[in-house]
């Protein structure tokens, strides 16, 4: 991090210096007091369990001086300081980072959508470190709180950030890209996650397009790229002041993906033709959708001057965040760990995965429970089940009370069908489901913590 003051962050946060002491400069900014030590800022969050105000002692103890606080009364007289008084730490450190941003003045990339945000953030990530000295995200920080402290681990020399921005209500990407002031914006897809919140995929995808009122106009900037789909991500829906550029499989996009070919587990490639230029790209990670993924980050690349080879290059070396279609060999068996996170359009494509690769014993599906679906979440379980048939897999696991209806909607067909209502449960019986040479998919929710399976089966502790 570029060192700051403590005047330019008080005003840059919107707070009053309370307290001093003889240190000067910021040199990094921590929401977490364990990570805290010598030139640090402590933010101090107050949360529904715990008030960060509280581990003050222990920051100072280890070092930091630096304090962005809104209870004073949590300073006592025998702390040596420097304190920032606001209303809302939050807030406060988001309009610091907003500060922080504008100093390094790197070109910006905001990504965004109901699945494939990381995915997508670290192709455009690959992509453009081939000509940029470029940042992102640390691991999944794409909130009110982690993607400020991503941005202060931005070193001086960042020319160009790309920066995912995730929401569940109304109102955050807005707030979010206020912080970002984005050159360029991406929008992925509009799906079906966090319907419990935004009522309807038209509120999900008025959510998601929040970002355009942010986007900063100029030479190298004010575009938006969408992933064109025939309800909400087309020309006539997404309209404004700033370029428009779509990525699909036909003549109504800009860049137009065709012969697509999923290797399963060994990656995909795809053609990908802009203007009078064709070429074939190739990334190592499984998934056709992760074609589509590889062809915007393609676009933003090809959208900031840079050349074909160097665009290929990026995607060549693309390795994914966390846990999102991992593949780990273990125990004689292969396992594709995509337990980061589930909708029902991210199980379908990881489905797929699981449909295009080839093993020499059987493929197997561990399905949990998807998260944030409203009512309809009974209907769009069945509906992953009724796919899942489809795909012609050997094996499908259902995990989780929800997931039973993952269960019903494949039962009927070829593929062995089991549920469990808990992971606990099926782990008792799990040598009943696998064997040498089996390639096994595991995925759900986050919250469903299903990586407790993948370290069982492949004996992998994280």
């Amino acid at each position: 991090m570029k060192v700051i003051s403590i005047q330019a962050a008080a005003q840059a946060a919107g707070g009053k210096i309370i307290r001093s002491c003889g240190e000067t400069g910021i040199r990094g900014v921590r929401h977490d007091s364990r990570q805290c030590g010598t030139g640090d800022m402590f933010v101090c969050i107050k949360g529904p369990n715990r008030d960060g105000h509280s581990f003050i002692p222990q920051v100072i103890e280890q070092g930091c001086r630096n304090l962005l606080i809104s209870d004073a009364d949590a300073l006592t007289d025998d702390m040596q300081v420097n304190a920032i008084l606001v209303e809302d730490t939050v807030a406060a450190m988001g309009q610091l980072a907003k500060y922080y941003l504008d100093l390094l003045d790197p070109i910006r990339i905001a990504v965004t959508g109901s699945v494939g945000k990381t995915s997508t953030r670290d192709m455009i990530y690959y992509v453009l470190s081939e000509h940029f000295n470029c940042g992102r995200n640390l691991k999944n920080y794409n909130n009110d709180i982690g993607l400020p402290i991503s941005i202060f681990e931005l070193d001086e020399g960042c020319e160009a950030v790309v920066l995912e921005m995730g929401m569940n209500h109304f109102g955050e990407i807005d707030h979010l890209a206020q912080i970002v002031q984005p050159d360029i914006g991406v929008i992925t897809n509009i799906g079906v996650s966090h319907m419990e919140n935004l009522g309807s995929r038209e509120g999900i995808f008025r959510a998601k397009m929040e970002v355009t009122k942010h986007l900063r106009a100029g030479a190298r900037g004010g575009t938006m790229v969408f992933v064109y789909d025939d309800e909400f991500l087309n020309r006539d829906n997404t309209s404004g002041d700033y370029e428009s550029i779509f990525v699909g499989t036909d003549g109504r996009s800009d860049y137009i993906l065709s012969q697509i070919e999923d290797r399963g587990v060994d990656g995909v490639s795809f053609r990908l033709e802009h203007n009078e230029d064709s070429r074939i790209l190739q990334i190592p990670v499984p998934g056709r959708h992760n074609a589509f993924n590889g062809a915007v980050a393609a676009a933003v690349g090809m959208q900031l001057g840079m050349t074909e080879d160097e665009i290929a290059r990026g995607l060549s070396k693309v390795r994914l965040t966390g846990s999102r279609l991992r593949v780990l060999r273990g125990n004689g068996i292969t396992v594709v760990d995509d337990t980061y996170n589930a909708s029902p359009d991210s199980m379908k494509g990881a489905l797929k995965v699981l449909q295009q690769s080839s093993c020499s014993g059987r493929r197997t599906a561990i399905l949990g429970e998807m998260y944030e679906l409203g009512d309809t979440s009974d209907k769009l379980h069945y509906g992953v089940g009724v796919f899942a048939r489809s795909c012609g897999i050997d094996q499908l696991i259902a995990v989780g009370p929800m997931a039973k209806f993952i269960a019903e909607g494949c039962d009927g067909g070829e593929t062995k069908t089991a549920y469990f209502p808990t992971k606990e449960a099926f782990l008792k019986k799990k040598n009943e489901y696998v064997s040498p040479g089996d390639l096994i998919l595991v995925k759900a929710s986050r919250g469903m913590k299903m990586e407790a399976i993948v370290e069982e089966l492949t004996d992998e502790r994280r």
